[in-house]
């Protein structure tokens, strides 16, 4: 994976705000009812001034009919308040959820563009993370951070309106306060960024880790290293304890500060408005106005410094959301793209060169290769030989450094790759089946399958009776990448999901190595249905399998070594003969 980068936070804001183009006129009439809420909160120093000079006053001013009125208009604007408290609450969160929705769905979509050079060097259990804790502070950021800012924003204008009114020297002395303030706690929030930061990237790891165990549960049991997998993850754990340990030190050392700040402004209100107040500078009613304007606008900060918490998760989220989302896909469709229309599946490699991009060494160096449509290839040779490689590239599964590869004569990097890859159909050593049921993985190949075309294609794969025999037949649960059924059930199951794709190209990487003698007669018997009619590149180190290819390539290092038939070769008495004696002695 790509270094991981800091950016700043004007940058970052900047890049977020297109998500809020669909939802304008939420936020709009969600900052309105910002306003609202806030303007029942500073009227209420002002009443309170009014009451308050209305009973000093000589002779006094202050009434029954003017308490009712002030009283009546108070309640009023609390239930303007409820009301858009009601409306930021409810539709403003869902606004939040909504982002963070379209976030997630444009994060996996770029996920699904990446090729497999990415994943080669990506944590799946870190990715994890990243689509899902990491959006979820997502939500609250996307939602207050608007709103808490102009909320503060209008409460700390507003007041400083206000309580100029009342005593510009008391205002300009109490406001000083506040860059000093500022400066000071900046220091705390760069520390709790960067802490945030940390704690991501690590709960990442601890994912990653999780993942790595559970998934190779079966590996660590058989091994009795359950407690070698306990040591790696409380390594990892007390890692992460570490990190948030220096994150609440950080977040301590902030909230302490405003605390000691907020005392600061309510002493110098209390001690120098006093003064102020004795010498007739200011009126009771300005005095009481003002302590209570002071808490409003000490409140908003407190709002703020509770938010930064809060703001600083979600611009780690979004930071590390636009770390993958930069990441350009290696691979993709060029401008004039066009749709394959019934290839016949002739293949031609063409001074073709491939290194992988973490290495300097080329896997592949100038290979010429021509392959007829309906013939069937063998690649055989030693570990390292670059066959697996040759096949990955034939569906652009990785993107060759140098030369083309054409199908039916055509430029593969001009055919759209979703259409290049529904005509190429993967039989691997590996075989992965989704959590579901079996119906469910073989319509994989085709998603708009008929019950029938995945009866028909069961049956061709050797699966339908075994399919059959189970419980709830094709409604079975194969549970987590299929470990319910045997490697020869799975295998069989992949087969038929090749079979409903009907490509015209297949490519069976070792799809027998790993099963026993029974299992591979079954599975070798589908495969050669399978194969009939198609052009077919076959890796295998069972030798025996491939004895009837129609021709049958010995990739080494050094390129294509030997090509022939089975008998051809052996009687060569080259690398394909020694190999083949090696493994007719085993």
């Amino acid at each position: 994976m790509k270094q991981e980068r800091k950016t700043g936070s004007l940058t970052l804001i900047k890049r977020f705000l297109p998500y809020y183009k669909k939802y304008k006129w939420v936020m709009v009439l969600d900052l309105f009812c910002a306003a609202l809420t806030t303007l029942c909160e500073l009227i209420l120093p002002l009443i309170v001034r009014e009451i308050t000079d209305g009973a000093t006053a000589v002779p006094m001013t202050l009434t029954v009919t003017l308490v009712l009125r002030l009283g009546a208009l108070y309640l009023i604007l609390r239930i303007i308040d409820t009301v858009a408290n009601y409306y930021m609450a409810s539709v403003g969160h869902i606004m939040g959820t909504k982002i963070e929705t379209d976030m997630r769905r444009d994060f996996f979509g770029h996920l699904q563009k990446l090729s497999f050079s990415y994943y080669d060097n990506a944590k799946v259990g870190t990715l994890m993370s990243r689509i899902t804790s990491d959006l979820f502070d997502v939500t609250e950021f996307s939602h207050h951070c608007p709103e808490e800012f102009f909320i503060a924003g209008i409460k700390i204008v507003c007041a400083f309106v206000i309580l100029c009114t009342m005593s510009v020297p008391l205002t300009l002395i109490v406001f000083a306060s506040i860059p000093l303030m500022l400066v000071v706690l900046s220091k705390f929030n760069g520390r709790m960024r960067a802490g945030f930061r940390a704690s991501r990237v690590q709960i990442g790891e601890l994912n990653s880790s999780v993942e790595d165990s559970l998934v190779g549960i079966r590996v660590v049991k058989s091994f009795a290293n359950e407690a070698v997998e306990e040591e790696k993850f409380e390594e990892g754990n007390q890692k992460f304890l570490a990190i948030k340990k220096k994150v609440y030190h950080a977040m301590a050392g902030f909230q302490s500060t405003t605390r000691f700040f907020d005392g600061l402004m309510y002493i110098i209100v209390v001690v120098v408005g006093a003064l102020f107040m004795i010498r007739g500078k200011i009126g009771a009613g300005d005095y009481v106005a003002y302590l209570m304007f002071v808490t409003t606008l000490l409140n908003s900060i407190r709002r703020i410094v509770e938010f930064a918490e809060q703001f600083q998760r979600g611009m780690t989220g979004i930071e590390r959301f636009y770390e993958i989302m930069d990441i350009e896909p290696e691979i993709t469709d060029a401008k004039n793209a066009t749709k394959a229309e019934s290839l016949r599946g002739e293949v031609e490699f063409r001074n073709v060169t491939f290194r992988y991009e973490t290495e300097n060494k080329n896997v592949l160096t100038n290979l010429n290769l021509s392959v007829r449509a309906g013939e069937s290839i063998a690649l055989v040779g030693p570990s390292g030989g670059g066959k697996t490689t040759l096949c990955s590239l034939i569906p652009r599964f990785y993107e060759v450094s140098d030369g083309e590869i054409l199908l039916d004569g055509i430029n593969i990097k001009d055919l759209a790759l979703t259409s290049l890859r529904e005509n190429v159909g993967v039989v691997a050593q590996d075989v992965y089946l989704f959590s579901g049921s079996i119906r469910e993985n073989i319509a994989y190949g085709k998603r708009n399958a008929t019950e029938e075309e995945i009866v028909a294609a069961a049956k061709m794969a050797g699966a339908h009776e075994f399919i059959e025999s189970l419980p709830n037949g094709y409604d079975t649960y194969v549970g987590e990448r299929g470990v319910k059924l045997s490697g020869g059930q799975k295998q069989r199951v992949s087969i038929a999901r090749v079979f409903l794709k009907n490509p015209p190209v297949l490519i069976m990487d070792e799809a027998t190595s790993a099963l026993d003698n029974e299992s591979e007669k079954l599975v070798q018997e589908s495969l050669e249905k399978l194969a009939r009619g198609r052009t077919t590149f076959t890796i295998a180190h069972r030798l025996t399998t491939v004895r009837n290819a129609d021709r049958i390539l010995v990739l080494t290092e050094d390129g294509i070594a030997e090509s022939g038939t089975h008998e051809e070769l052996v009687k060569q008495g080259g690398i394909y003969a020694e190999l083949y004696r090696l493994y007719a002695t085993m």
